[in-house]
C-alpha cells in the first residue's frame, strides 16, 4: 500500500497525470458551474436593486376617511442600464405603526426594497410595457379606502412600489419602491390633542442705517431682496397669502413690518455706485402697500406674537455678548420698540412675552437673557429640554421652569418637519404625510388631552410655506386635532411628569454654536453705542439720529446673521462708519499759523456744522501748550459754549496775552458738557513777538514830549489873548476870540487822543516835533497806550 502509494505520488507517468488532472477538473464542475452562475448573478442583481426610482408626487387625500377615494400619482424612472419590461406600479398598505420611533424607522428606510406591504393588485394598478433606461413615466392610481384593509385607527406604512423584469433576471420582482404613510381615523377621536402652529414672518435685515440727505430722513436700503420676497410668487407674499385662511399663531419681526412700511411711503433708496445712492423703483411702492393690506386683512382675529425688534440672536448674546457692557439693554430696547411698530403698521396689539430662542434650543444662560428683557414664556424644543422620565406619550408643550418662567416645549418631529429641499413635489408629499402620521400617533398615545406646539424654521422658503399649509388644512380637516394660540397652550395645565430641567451649557449644539455673533461683534456693537451717546447730546433733536442707529444697533444682533459672517461684519462697519460721517460734520477747521504782535490779542476758532439741525451743549476749549510765555483768557485755557444752527459755522474769539516771544502751540479742542471729547482735536502755532520795555521807555518819552509841547502852546497862546485884551480895553475883544469856554473854538485845542491802530508797529518811527509850539507831524505813532488793547491776530 505504501510503495503503491508512493509509486502514485513519485513516479506517475505524464498521461496518469493528465487523467487524475481531468478528474479532478470534472468533479469539481459541478461547483465551478454554480460560482459562475453566483458570480455572473450578483452583479446583475446589485445592478436591478432599486434601479428605478419611485416619486410620489400627490396623494389625495391625505387622511382618508371612510368612503373615499385615495388617488396617488407621481412618476416612475428607469435608472439603470436595461431596459425594464412588463412591469406595473402597485400600491401596498404594510403594517399598522404604533410607536413615533416605528415612523421614524420607515422614514429612514422609505426606499429599500426589502419588505413592503401587501399589494392591493388587481386592477388598481398601471403597467407599462417596458421602462428604457433614463425614461420617466408617469402613473396615477386611485383606490377606494374599503380596499386597503384598513382596520383599526392608526398610522400605516403605504407602498408605492414598481415591479418588472429584466434581460439578465426574467422573472416578477421589485425594482424599486417610496415608503410614506396613510394616516387612518375615520371618525372623530375620543380625545383630540390642541395643536399651536407657530406661523413665522421673519425676513433678514434689509435696511441700514444710512439715510438720504436733508429733512425727510429718506431710508437707504441694503438691496432690492425685500421688494421680491413682497412681489407676487415671492416668500413673504406667500406666506401672508397661505397663512390668512390657516388657524395659526403669527410670529413677526417688528424689523420687517418697519422695512415694509419704509418702502410703502415710496421713499427710499438703494446703493449705486461707490457711495452714492439712487431711489427705489416705483412700482415697490405699490407692492409694499398691498402685501401690508394683505397682511393687516389675514391677521385680523388672530393672535399676533411681535419678537423683539429685529429678531436678536439670543443664544449669541448669552454666550457672547454678556461680558460686553451694555449689551442686554440693545435687548431691552429691541423689545419696548416691538408692540409699537407692530400696532403703528398692522393696527393690532400685538403680545410681546415670547422669547424664541434659535432652534428652541436652550441652557442656562440663554433662559437668563431670554427673560432678562421681561418675557417670561420661552419657546424651547424637545430636542433640547428632552424628556428624561421616560414618559411613554409626549407631554404638553408647557413647562413652569422656576423663577415664573415657561418653557413653551415645542415637538421637535413635528417642528422639523418642513426643513429640507421641498422644491420636488415628491417630497412635499413625504413631508407632509409624515407630518400627519406624527400628529396621529401623538394623539394616539393616551387618552389624555394634551397641547401640542409645533415651530418650524424661521425663514421657511415658498415651497416649505407651501407644505406646511397642505399639511395643516389636512390637520384642520382631520378628526384628532383641534386649532389652540399659543398664549392658550403656554396657560395650560403642565404635566407633572414632564421635565422641568433646562440643559446644561455643554449640550448646547456645537452646530448651533458656531454660527453665533463673536465677542469681537458685540465688542463694536458697545464701541458704536459710545459714538452714538457722544454724538446725540449735541443735537437739537435726537430722535433724527438716536431712532436710526438704535435700529441699526439691533439688527446688528439679529439672528439672521447666522452662517454669514461676512455679510454681518459688512454690516456692523457700515454702521459705525456712518456714524462717524455724521459726528465729523460737526467739527473744528484746520488752522494755520498765527503771528501775535504786542502782548494781547484776540484769536478766533471756527466750528462748522454741516448738519441740518442745529447742534449745542458743546464747549470749545483752547489751550496753550506753554502759559508761562502765551496766556489764553489769563490761565492756561480757557472755554466757551458753542451753538451752531444747521449748516453754518461759527467763529469763537478767545481773548490771549503774551508774557515774552517766540513760538507756543495752541490746542483747539471741542467737548461735551460732561467734558468728553468731541471730534479731532486742531493744534496751530502762535508766534509771539513782545514790544521791550526800551520801546515802551520810547514811547513813554515821546508821549510826555507831546504833552508838554501842548501845554506851552496853550499857555503862550494865553497869554496873548490877555495881552490883546489889555491893549484893546474892555468890550472889544472880537467875536470867535480862542477862549478856552468856546465851543467853537478852532482846532489848536488841546490835541484829540489818537485813535487805537489795528495793527501795532514799532514807535522806532516816530518823529518828536521840532518845536514845543508846533502842533504834532503825521508821523506820530498811532497809538500811545502801552498796553497794546485792541490789536489783531495777523492770520
Amino acid at each position: 500500500m505504501a510503495e503503491a502509494a508512493h509509486f502514485q505520488g513519485t513516479s506517475a507517468s505524464p498521461a496518469r497525470r493528465w487523467l487524475r488532472r481531468s478528474g479532478a477538473l470534472l468533479a469539481g464542475a459541478p461547483l465551478l458551474a454554480g460560482l459562475l452562475q453566483l458570480t455572473a448573478a450578483a452583479p446583475a442583481q446589485a445592478a436591478s436593486r432599486g434601479a428605478v426610482s419611485v416619486s410620489v408626487d400627490s396623494l389625495t387625500p391625505s387622511a382618508p376617511t371612510d368612503g373615499e377615494t385615495v388617488t396617488v400619482s407621481g412618476t416612475v424612472t428607469n435608472n439603470g442600464r436595461q431596459t425594464v419590461t412588463d412591469a406595473h406600479v402597485g400600491l401596498g398598505v404594510g403594517p399598522l405603526l404604533d410607536t413615533r420611533s416605528a415612523i421614524d424607522a420607515v422614514s429612514r428606510h422609505s426606499a429599500d426594497l426589502q419588505g413592503g406591504g401587501s399589494e392591493v393588485g388587481g386592477k388598481y394598478v398601471q403597467k407599462f410595457a417596458q421602462l428604457p433606461p433614463g425614461v420617466a413615466e408617469h402613473f396615477s392610481i386611485s383606490v377606494p379606502t374599503d380596499k386597503l384593509g384598513l382596520d383599526d385607527d392608526g398610522v400605516y406604512e403605504f407602498d408605492v412600489s414598481l415591479s418588472g423584469q429584466t434581460a439578465a433576471q426574467q422573472w416578477d420582482q421589485m425594482l424599486g419602491i417610496q415608503r410614506t404613510f396613510l394616516p387612518w381615523q375615520p371618525s372623530e377621536a375620543d380625545t383630540k390633542t390642541k395643536t399651536t402652529f407657530l406661523w413665522p414672518l421673519i425676513s433678514n435685515v434689509h435696511m441700514t442705517a444710512k439715510t438720504g440727505a436733508g429733512e425727510l430722513q429718506t431710508p437707504v436700503f441694503l438691496n432690492d431682496d425685500l421688494a421680491k420676497e413682497l412681489a407676487p410668487g415671492g416668500r413673504l407674499a406667500q406666506m401672508v397669502a397661505l397663512g390668512k385662511d390657516l388657524d395659526v399663531t403669527w410670529v413677526i419681526d417688528p424689523d420687517l413690518l418697519a422695512s415694509v412700511d419704509a418702502m410703502a411711503t415710496g421713499n427710499y433708496r438703494l446703493p449705486g455706485d461707490g457711495d452714492t445712492t439712487t431711489p427705489g423703483p416705483k412700482d415697490r411702492q405699490a407692492i409694499a402697500k398691498q402685501w401690508l393690506a394683505d397682511l393687516q386683512d389675514a391677521v385680523t382675529g388672530k393672535e399676533v406674537v411681535a419678537l423683539p425688534f429685529a429678531d436678536p440672536d439670543l443664544a449669541s448674546l448669552a454666550h457672547n455678548g454678556t461680558s460686553v457692557t451694555g449689551s442686554l439693554s440693545h435687548l431691552k430696547d429691541a423689545t419696548d420698540v416691538a408692540a409699537i411698530t407692530v400696532n403703528t403698521v398692522l393696527h393690532v396689539t400685538p403680545t410681546t412675552d415670547f422669547a424664541w430662542p434659535v432652534d428652541g434650543a436652550v441652557d442656562p444662560s440663554i433662559m437668563k437673557v431670554a427673560t432678562s428683557a421681561g418675557a417670561d414664556r420661552v419657546i424651547a424644543r424637545s430636542d433640547s429640554l428632552q424628556e428624561t422620565a421616560g414618559l411613554p406619550y409626549t407631554p404638553s408643550a408647557a413647562r413652569p421652569v422656576g423663577g415664573g418662567t415657561t418653557a413653551v416645549v415645542s415637538d421637535a418631529r413635528l417642528s422639523t418637519a418642513f426643513g429640507g429641499d421641498l422644491t420636488k413635489a415628491g417630497s412635499t408629499t413625504l413631508a407632509v404625510q409624515e407630518f400627519l402620521a406624527q400628529s396621529l400617533e401623538v394623539n394616539a398615545q393616551t387618552d389624555k388631552e394634551r397641547s401640542i406646539v409645533v415651530a418650524p424654521q424661521r425663514m421657511p422658503t415658498a415651497s416649505q410655506a407651501q407644505a406646511m399649509a397642505t399639511a395643516l388644512r389636512a390637520l384642520q380637516d382631520g378628526n384628532w386635532s383641534q386649532s389652540q394660540d399659543l398664549g392658550a397652550a403656554a396657560k395650560d395645565k403642565p404635566d407633572p411628569n414632564a421635565t422641568t430641567a433646562i440643559p446644561s451649557a455643554s449640550s448646547y449644539p456645537s452646530s448651533l454654536r458656531a454660527q453665533e455673533l463673536p465677542q469681537d461683534a458685540f465688542a463694536q456693537i458697545a464701541r458704536t453705542q459710545d459714538k452714538l451717546n457722544s454724538f446725540q447730546v449735541i443735537l437739537s433733536d435726537q430722535s433724527r439720529v438716536v431712532t436710526p442707529f438704535g435700529r441699526a444697533i439691533n439688527r446688528e444682533m439679529s439672528a439672521s446673521w447666522r452662517g454669514r459672517d461676512a455679510q454681518a461684519q459688512g454690516f456692523r462697519n457700515g454702521v459705525e462708519h456712518w456714524l462717524d460721517d455724521l459726528a465729523d460734520q460737526v467739527k473744528l477747521i484746520d488752522k494755520s499759523e498765527t503771528k501775535l504782535s504786542g502782548r494781547s490779542a484776540t484769536i478766533p476758532v471756527t466750528v462748522q456744522n454741516n448738519l441740518v439741525q442745529p447742534v449745542g451743549h458743546l464747549v470749545l476749549r483752547l489751550t496753550s501748550s506753554m502759559p508761562t510765555r502765551l496766556k489764553i483768557g489769563g490761565k492756561a485755557y480757557s472755554e466757551q459754549p458753542v451753538e451752531i444752527s444747521g449748516g453754518h459755522s461759527q467763529s469763537v474769539k478767545f481773548t490771549t496775552s503774551a508774557n515774552a516771544n517766540g513760538r507756543v502751540t495752541v490746542v483747539a479742542q471741542l467737548y461735551t458738557e460732561d467734558g468728553q471729547r468731541y471730534g479731532d482735536a486742531v493744534s496751530f502755532d502762535v508766534k509771539v513777538t513782545e514790544i521791550t520795555p526800551t520801546v515802551m521807555l520810547v514811547i513813554g518819552g515821546g508821549v510826555l514830549l507831546l504833552v508838554l509841547a501842548g501845554f506851552r502852546m496853550y499857555t503862550q497862546r494865553k497869554r496873548a489873548a490877555a495881552r490883546q485884551t489889555e491893549e484893546d480895553g474892555p468890550g472889544t475883544a472880537e467875536q470867535g476870540t480862542d477862549e478856552p469856554g468856546n465851543p467853537d473854538a478852532p482846532s489848536d485845542r488841546l490835541p484829540q487822543e489818537p485813535e487805537e491802530p489795528e495793527e501795532s508797529s514799532s514807535p522806532s518811527g516816530a518823529e518828536a516835533p521840532e518845536h514845543p509850539s508846533d502842533p504834532a507831524p503825521d508821523t506820530a505813532p498811532e497809538s500811545t497806550d502801552p498796553s497794546g488793547t485792541g490789536e489783531r491776530v495777523d492770520r
